[in-house]
């Protein structure tokens, strides 16, 4: 039936094959096969059925992907630069690579995009790539990956916090997942989430009468930040996602 039908780049991306974009890329170099057959029409249509693959050079093409791991400094924006402020892209530079130097000038910055927002006033690990499967897999509507902060705050941390914190909070009218929250100490935790909201920890906080005055993200599901320096980057590892 017509309305089985879906998009081409849709279904690739849903399958995790690669991004959108990189779809349409790929269908318009030629290099998608659809039931073994060259399909390179931008906006064509297939059943879920039926069987999708990229041939040898698409495939050659997304082992050149770059993804970086970068400890984001407070004052930069994960994202596009607003007045005033740089984007943390710009920190990707040879000089600021923790590694052999050679290896560094094999990056550009261009079409590294963050997987993830890490707010201008919030610091510590941000993953930046040219793949679409690795922000699907980060980022991506159904992705369940943990995100864990380590959290100061103002105010006390005490056993009904913690319980609100956990379980129990609405954002924008919704109810957020649970929460893994442990406390260090009486002004310190670690908050570890699978969503990620706008300022969630920060108005996650706020519901619970304490003030964030120091936020810096440690880990996104494999991958560590570490003893990564602020404003250092280094390449991801292909055990990190797994």
């Amino acid at each position: 039936m017509s309305d089985d039908l879906v998009r081409l780049s849709k279904e690739m991306a849903h399958r995790g094959l690669c991004s959108r974009r990189e779809a349409d890329r790929y269908i318009e170099q030629g290099l998608v096969l659809v039931d073994n057959k060259v399909v390179d029409v931008l906006g064509s249509k297939v059943r879920p059925s039926q069987h999708i693959a990229l041939k040898n050079q698409a495939q050659r093409q997304q082992d050149n992907l770059v993804t970086v791991v970068l400890n984001k400094p407070m004052g930069y924006v994960s994202n596009l630069p607003e007045e005033g402020y740089e984007p943390a892209s710009v920190l990707i530079t040879p000089e600021n690579y923790a590694g052999p130097k050679d290896q560094a000038a094999k990056v550009k910055q261009l079409g590294l995009a963050p997987a993830g927002r890490l707010d201008i006033d919030s610091q510590g690990l941000l993953v930046l790539t040219q793949d679409g499967r690795v922000a699907r897999q980060i980022i991506g509507e159904k992705s369940k990956i943990e995100k864990e902060y380590l959290v100061w705050v103002r105010g006390e941390i005490n056993d009904a916090s913690l319980a609100l914190l956990r379980h129990g909070l609405r954002l924008d009218g919704k109810a957020l997942r649970p929460a893994r929250v442990k406390r260090i100490d009486g002004q310190h935790m670690s908050i570890t989430l699978t969503e990620g909201r706008k300022r969630q920890i920060r108005r996650m906080c706020e519901l619970a009468d304490l003030k964030v005055i120091r936020l810096l993200r440690v880990r996104i599901g494999g991958i560590r930040l570490g003893k990564l320096p602020p404003g250092k980057w280094r390449h991801l590892q292909p055990d990190e996602l797994n």
